[in-house]
């Protein structure tokens, strides 16, 4: 599965690795000796007690956990990012995927609207961002997220970057947000229904029924809201929707030049080199471009940039401000542009097939 700047949920960190260049098995780090896994805890207790966490939740914390080989052999393997567009969008956008979300947004549908106004996030979006990462709280991971931590950090191959997370793993279990025994999530600490890493749990989860805790585990208000708070930091514009999909003239290679990007941004560089510029929405109608069904483009000023995630010869996207807002969430075109068609399927009436 949002980079550093203010930590952004697991699959922008994971997505990360997976995109660059597999390493060989020459270049990968040697799996360490769990040996030395019980006194490198030591040090760990130490900086936390620094920090101010309990020393009795270290005491019975730490002492529960082990050096999990498992989770190092699954960083080892993590695979290269091959699926085309039309797969994954075959495999994430499925009948059965927003089927499940029009039931589970009738399900929630006051709460899903009460944090929808307090933040300014159509529920819709919501929905589709909790189904594509966890497919709607199924699916979080049932892992230990301090031993994962742990692990990763005792481990050479990143190990600032998960000693990081494990502290401030500690200091969600120090507040009491959740118990120890329930802290779960997947192989590298992602957490919860909303995925975050535990930085990006301080960053960003709420607690939006006001029980004390930011329970992104099993509290649908608590998910909800952090989903909805990330994407409002990220800028979210609550009156905008996240793009179109549109059909593009004949000729229009000839405005490649003059839609070109002078410098593709800092935020989310991979997914947004492969964007245009962007330009009002009346320019793009004055070029000839038109909606997916043929009509004529909303005559706006409304700033979007074009983006055709399988080459030349696919389908072509208008994509406004809130898109980039998904991709603060995970810097990945394919999986902006689900998240998009799983909030428009939501907003539509189901076929009669369906």
């Amino acid at each position: 599965m949002i980079l550093w700047q203010r930590p952004p949920p697991f699959l922008v960190f994971l997505l990360a690795f997976w995109l660059a260049a597999p390493a060989t098995a020459e270049q990968m780090p040697a799996v360490p000796d769990a040996a030395g896994f019980g006194p490198w805890l030591e040090g760990v207790r130490e900086e936390a007690l620094g920090s101010g966490i309990s020393a009795e939740l270290l005491d019975r914390v730490l002492a529960a956990i082990e050096f999990n080989p498992r989770v190092i052999e699954l960083d080892r393997r993590q695979p290269e990012f091959t699926l085309t567009f039309e797969r994954y969008m075959e495999t994430r956008v499925t009948r059965d995927r927003i089927a499940r979300g029009r039931e589970k947004s009738a399900e929630f549908d006051h709460l899903l609207a009460a944090v929808g106004d307090r933040y300014g996030v159509d529920g819709r979006f919501i929905a589709a961002i909790w189904g594509m990462e966890t497919n709607y709280g199924s699916h979080s991971g049932g892992m230990d997220v301090i031993g994962s931590l742990a692990t990763l950090a005792y481990d050479t191959r990143r190990s600032a970057f998960f000693r990081q997370e494990l502290m401030a793993a500690l200091r969600i279990l120090n507040e009491g947000h959740i118990d120890f025994a329930a802290m779960k999530g997947s192989w590298a600490g992602a957490m919860g229904q909303s995925q975050f890493m535990p930085t990006s749990f301080h960053a960003y989860a709420q607690d939006f029924d006001g029980d004390g805790r930011r329970d992104i585990w099993l509290n649908p208000a608590d998910v909800f809201a952090s989903i909805a708070n990330y994407l409002k930091r990220h800028n979210w514009q609550g009156d905008l929707s996240w793009g179109r999909e549109v059909v593009l003239p004949e000729g229009f290679g000839a405005f490649e030049a003059e839609i070109a990007q002078d410098r593709p941004p800092r935020a989310c560089r991979r997914a947004l080199r492969e964007h245009s510029r962007q330009l009002p929405l009346s320019d793009w109608q004055a070029m000839g471009v038109r909606g997916a069904n043929g009509g004529e483009l909303p005559q706006t000023g409304i700033l979007a940039s074009l983006v055709r995630p399988a080459g030349n010869q696919g389908p072509a996207f208008l994509t406004y401000a809130n898109y980039r807002a998904i991709l603060s969430y995970n810097c990945s075109n394919f999986y902006a542009l689900a998240v998009g068609r799983i909030a428009d399927a939501l907003l539509a009436e189901p076929e009669p097939s369906e």
